[in-house]
C-alpha cells in the first residue's frame, strides 16, 4: 500500500518540509551517488552512525582478513588490504554521525520513497506546529528513533542510514492530530481513499512483521512513530497547544 496524497489542506506553506526534501535529495545525488563497492562502504562507515561505535564510544577497528586470521569479535570488521589492526576512521565523530545518518540513503528508491512520505504527512504537521518547532520535532525525534534502533542492535557493525526514523515521528504526530483525514493510497493497482488512522495504523503494525533480514531498521520506525504520538498527545493535553485543526469538509469523515 503506497500513499500518494492526502486531502488535508494547510494554512501556511510547508517551507521546512520542502527544504528537508531538497537537502536529502541534494546530499544523495550530490555527495553519495554514484558510488559502488568499497567506495560506498567506506563512505557509509566514515559518515553514518554504527550501533557498536555508539555502544563502545569509539570508532570501529579493522583487522586483517584471510587464511589463518581469527574471526573478528567485538566492534571490528575485516579488511583485506591491511596487515595490522587499525582504527578505520580515527577522527570520526561517532555522535554527530547519528545526525548525519538522517540525511543519508542507501538507494534512489530509498530516498525518493522517504521523501514521498515526508511530503504527504510533513506539511500538515509543520502547519500545526510552526516551522521551528516542526524542525525540532523532526531532528530530535530522528535522533530518538536512531537510539531506539541502536539499543536493539548494540553489537551491530553495520551502518544505519535514512530519514525514515524521523519521518516515522512525523507520521506518529499526524495520526494523533489528523486521524480522519483522507489519504489516497495505491493498493496493488487500485487507488483508494482511506482515513489516515487506517493507513498509518496499518503501516505501524506491519513494522512488527518485517524481518530483520530485510535490511530495514524497523526498530527506528517503531520508536519514532511512538515518540511522535507521545509528543502530539502531550501537546494536546498540556495547555491545549497546538490547536487541533479539523480537515476541510470535503476531506470526508470515517
Amino acid at each position: 500500500m503506497i500513499p500518494l496524497a492526502d486531502t488535508n489542506p494547510t494554512a501556511r506553506r510547508a517551507v521546512v518540509t520542502f527544504l528537508l526534501i531538497v537537502v536529502n535529495i541534494a546530499i544523495y545525488y550530490g555527495i553519495q551517488y554514484p558510488k559502488s563497492g568499497d567506495a560506498e562502504a567506506n563512505f557509509e562507515y566514515k559518515w553514518a552512525g554504527i550501533p557498536c561505535e555508539l555502544h563502545t564510544g569509539k570508532p570501529i577497528e579493522v583487522v586483517p582478513s584471510g587464511p589463518g586470521s581469527a574471526a573478528p569479535t567485538g566492534c571490528v570488521v575485516e579488511g583485506s588490504d591491511i596487515t595490522e589492526p587499525q582504527t578505520a576512521f580515527p577522527h570520526k565523530n561517532i555522535w554527530l554521525a547519528v545526525l548525519f545518518s538522517m540525511f543519508l540513503h542507501a538507494s534512489t528508491v530509498h530516498v525518493l520513497g522517504n521523501m514521498l512520505f515526508l511530503w504527504i504527512f510533513g506539511n500538515n504537521v509543520e502547519d500545526q506546529l510552526g516551522h521551528l518547532a516542526y524542525l525540532a520535532l523532526y531532528l530530535v525525534g530522528g535522533i530518538v528513533a536512531s537510539l531506539v534502533y541502536v539499543l536493539g542492535n548494540l553489537s551491530s557493525v553495520d551502518p544505519f542510514l535514512g530519514a525514515s526514523g524521523a519521518i516515522a515521528v512525523i507520521m506518529g504526530a499526524y495520526i494523533v492530530w489528523f486521524p480522519r483525514a483522507r489519504v489516497l493510497v495505491l493498493l496493488s493497482v487500485i487507488p483508494l481513499r482511506l482515513p489516515a488512522w487506517i493507513v498509518l495504523g496499518l503501516w505501524f503494525v506491519l513494522q512488527f512483521f518485517t524481518g530483520t533480514s530485510s535490511g530495514i531498521a524497523t526498530l527506528a520506525h517503531i520508536g519514532g512513530f511512538v515518540f511522535g504520538m507521545i509528543v502530539a498527545i502531550a501537546l494536546v493535553l498540556l495547555a491545549h497547544f497546538p490547536h487541533r485543526r479539523t480537515p476541510a469538509p470535503h476531506a470526508g469523515a470515517f
